[in-house]
């Protein structure tokens, strides 16, 4: 990509501040505004992602998300499970080694 970087800065914060303007004008009734605001603030993130990658070998310390990314925030149990089977009691065999019965007499 034959972009120079400090041209792709450029459009990206353009494209915020254009993108920040759409949100205060937005009407609640056209959301189009705000929505193409969007994309053109996405395509100047992924510009300026490669441009900088391309240019320097450096990556942006974050990443736009897609909408079915949000969905692996759905945890559940056997999310946590650390052999692969179903049985709770043995995943916490690794935690009571330090804690005994005889730790709760009061000699």
């Amino acid at each position: 990509m034959g972009t120079n970087p400090q041209d792709a800065l450029n459009r990206l914060i353009a494209a915020f501040e254009a993108h920040a303007q759409a949100a205060r004008a937005a009407d609640l009734a056209d959301a189009s505004i705000v929505e193409a605001a969007e994309a053109r603030l996405r395509d100047a993130f992924f510009t300026y992602d490669d441009v900088l990658f391309n240019n320097y070998g450096v990556d942006l310390p974050f990443d736009v998300l897609e909408d079915d990314d949000l969905d692996d925030d759905d945890y559940d149990e056997d999310d946590y499970d650390e052999n692969g089977d179903d049985d709770e009691e043995d995943d916490w065999d690794d935690y009571d080694d330090d804690y005994d019965e005889d730790d709760l007499d009061e000699d």
